[in-house]
């Protein structure tokens, strides 16, 4: 079946001297894996190995046979052409941390409309702002509730959060836990968009350390989650 579609790239590795597997989030389909042969020495033809950058955003015209084997696309262009999310540093490290952990929670193949609107617009904001220190922490926290485990806070006012049962408590117990300064941090980012989070001011170790305690509640309420290797280059960049 041939398919046009929105897709938002997720990762692309190479196979063999001159080829490409691409994992694309698709607007029509999910998650889709296609080959791309010849793609790295082709320099004409409708699909060239630079749009397949992570996180950018096509339209492809491609053939899916929906049988568990890899894909194939037969035209791509580019939807949204980025002006700073691959050229600036800060940026660029922030989307190859974003594309890391998406390859990794995002696995269905099938429509998920609302995540990938989601998705499309919360790029298109890092990519018109300048104040984005903040926005890997919203973005994660926010897309705990397309993954189903968006924090219960029903009880907000109370002084623990527990990453485990994923609510806020009265006391500490033997499950992981936010509280003191990262919990107060913490609940200033629920219920919050992106322009809100100018008014948050964190300190470099305070915004580590959150970041460090969301990875975590990603592990404990996902089977597989694995911490992004491009963490590490993350921190380093905000350090």
């Amino acid at each position: 079946m041939t398919v046009t579609t929105k897709s938002i790239v997720l990762s692309a590795i190479k196979y063999g001297d001159t080829s490409l597997i691409v994992k694309a989030f698709t607007a029509s389909d999910g998650v889709k894996s296609y080959l791309l042969r010849g793609v790295l020495t082709s320099r004409k033809g409708k699909v060239r190995a630079g749009l397949f950058q992570p996180l950018m955003q096509l339209e492809i015209v491609a053939t899916h046979k929906n049988k568990g084997t890899l894909e194939r696309i037969r035209e791509a262009k580019v939807v949204y052409p980025y002006k700073t999310l691959h050229t600036e540093i800060i940026k660029n490290s922030i989307v190859l941390f974003l594309a890391e952990i998406l390859n990794n929670v995002i696995q269905e193949e099938e429509k998920n409309i609302s995540l990938f609107n989601y998705l499309e617009y919360a790029l298109h904001w890092l990519d018109m702002n300048d104040q984005i220190s903040n926005f890997h922490l919203l973005f994660l926290i926010q897309l705990t509730s397309y993954l189903g485990f968006y924090p219960d806070v029903s009880d907000k006012e109370l002084p623990c959060f527990d990453l485990l049962e994923g609510n806020f408590t009265n006391r500490p117990s033997l499950n992981p836990v936010l509280d003191g300064d990262l919990l107060d941090y913490f609940k200033r980012f629920l219920g919050i968009n992106f322009d809100a989070i100018f008014s948050i001011k964190m300190t470099k170790p305070l915004r580590r350390e959150l970041l460090k305690k969301v990875l975590l509640y990603f592990e404990l309420h996902l089977h597989g989650f694995k911490t992004p290797r491009s963490l590490a280059i993350l921190n380093a960049v905000f350090n």
